[in-house]
């Protein structure tokens, strides 16, 4: 198998920066829901980080196995702060749609330079983010029905965290 071309090795690059920064960003969250005591919804965005630390990996294991070097770089703050478990999931969906744009514009890259074993590889990406927009989508659902305070707020925390590792 060939090398990725320079551009498309740089920007597989950008992008497992970003899948290492929205782990980073998850771990922040979780981290915050843990200190108000949100344990389920903490599990949920712990086990989002895993996540992210997997779909970055992944993608440097494939620059690797295309024969391209892979410069880690710097991650910045995640410069999240909680306020409602609302805000939260709305800061989750915002945060994967962003995140769906940036590997739908990988994915056109790699179709733009006719590299079909890339876009073979991008597409299992491309599909994933279907499933995390839904997921934030459905907690939000559930909040906007019954609001993020006292007896729902808690039985939406008890639902996230029965969220088991390789769910949404």
């Amino acid at each position: 198998m060939s090398k990725l071309t320079k551009s498309l090795s740089k920007a597989l690059s950008e992008q497992i920066q970003n899948e290492f920064a929205s782990a980073y960003l998850y771990l922040a969250m979780s981290a915050e829901c843990s200190n108000r005591n949100l344990k389920g919804t903490a599990s949920w965005l712990r086990l989002q980080w895993l996540e992210e630390l997997g779909h970055a990996t992944k993608m440097l294991d494939y620059a690797l196995e295309r024969g391209n070097a892979v410069r880690l770089r710097a991650i910045p703050e995640p410069g999240f702060e909680f306020t409602t478990l609302t805000a939260v999931f709305e800061h989750v969906l915002e945060h994967e749609r962003s995140v769906s744009s940036a590997i739908n514009a990988l994915y056109a890259k790699a179709a733009e330079e006719k590299d079909f074993a890339a876009q073979a590889f991008l597409q299992w990406f491309v599909t994933e983010q279907v499933e995390e927009e839904n997921s934030a989508q459905a907690v939000l659902d559930m909040l906007e029905i019954g609001g993020d305070q006292g007896a729902v707020l808690l039985m939406v925390d008890r639902h996230l965290g029965q969220r088991g590792a390789g769910q949404a």
